[in-house]
């Protein structure tokens, strides 16, 4: 199993910026798509983004697509997420997650600790 643990949210103005990072372990990453969601507690788990293996292939959710760049390190066995351009809507807690396919709630699997960014004036 994969451990995942995402680190690096916070407040942060809006029109800001924030990078998260998830960090890996007992597993490598390098044949696996990996990706980011959020949730919140009125809006339940969103689809943020995707990153295919060789990290030449990277999928947005529209509400991110423009604003937000998904990056991954197989060397280090790390996944990015450089969030700029913030807005409130954006507040949440944010999980890295292996991706399984779809762009949807439930493309991802053995996430684990999430952080949590928010966005405010």
């Amino acid at each position: 199993q994969m451990l995942l643990s995402a680190s690096g949210g916070g407040l942060v103005q809006i029109g800001g910026s924030v990078r998260l990072s998830c960090a890996a372990s007992g597993r490598s990453i390098s044949n696996y798509g990996m990706g980011w969601f959020r949730q919140t507690p009125g809006k339940g788990r969103d689809f943020v983004a995707t990153i295919n293996w060789s990290g030449d292939g990277t999928y947005y959710s529209d509400s991110v697509k423009g604003r937000f760049t998904i990056s991954r390190d197989n060397a280090k066995n790390m996944v990015y997420l450089q969030m700029d351009s913030l807005k409130p809507e954006d507040t949440a807690v944010y999980y890295c997650g292996l991706w399984i396919g779809g762009f949807g709630s439930n493309s991802f699997k053995d996430w684990g600790q999430g952080t949590q960014v928010t966005v405010s004036s």
